[in-house]
């Protein structure tokens, strides 16, 4: 089939074809009106976004978590979806399976909120102040270390020892907290001393 199609005539058509389809880009078409019924608003979009990192293994990967409600308003932050960093150098927004699940493992019934204590003897926990559970930390250190401190060897050369206590330290810290984390240690005369991440 030959049509006898002028340059004129082709323009006014490609013309027509463009006027036709920029008018149903613009919503004048039904196919436009029932894609638009079945866009959602973006759901994160009125949430609160923050950083942190992955509390599981040593890789240290970034996350972000997002939450519904103003804490400085003083509403309670109800998380909503947690997703990987890409912009954070180790993970670059992936997460394993573990870290992918980290929204039920925050939402989980049985998750510790506060530090417990079990007395000398007793068969049930009871929940205490993150004060109380310091204090009873540093106490138990202090007398630790009274009792079994070394300060010489059997030669005499002093060595500052302490031998009865460790110390397993948190991978998933900058190097600024690790290296004060190692001199503080260090400097109790703790010697054994171990990261998480060999564990």
């Amino acid at each position: 089939m030959n049509i006898d199609l002028s340059r004129r005539g082709f323009l006014r058509l490609a013309g027509a074809g463009v006027a036709a389809t920029s008018l149903g880009a613009m919503g004048f078409g039904g196919a436009e009106a029932a894609e638009q019924a079945h866009v959602r608003a973006f759901k994160l979009a009125t949430t609160t976004e923050t950083r942190n990192t992955c509390p599981y293994c040593s890789v240290a990967c970034g996350i972000i978590m997002y939450s519904k409600g103003d804490v400085k308003a003083g509403e309670t932050a109800e998380l909503l979806h947690i997703e990987g960093d890409a912009d954070h150098p180790t993970n670059r927004g992936t997460l394993c399976p573990k870290g992918a699940a980290l929204k039920d493992f925050v939402h989980a019934p049985t998750r510790l909120t506060k530090p417990r204590y079990r007395a000398a003897g007793a068969s049930d926990f009871q929940d205490i102040t993150w004060e109380e559970a310091l204090d009873k930390i540093a106490r138990a250190m202090k007398d630790d270390r009274d009792a079994n401190f070394i300060q010489a060897n059997e030669a005499g050369v002093p060595v500052n020892r302490w031998t009865t206590t460790g110390f397993l330290a948190a991978s998933a810290t900058t190097n600024e907290t690790a290296w004060l984390t190692y001199k503080t240690v260090r400097s109790m005369g703790i010697v054994g001393f171990d990261n998480q991440a060999r564990v």
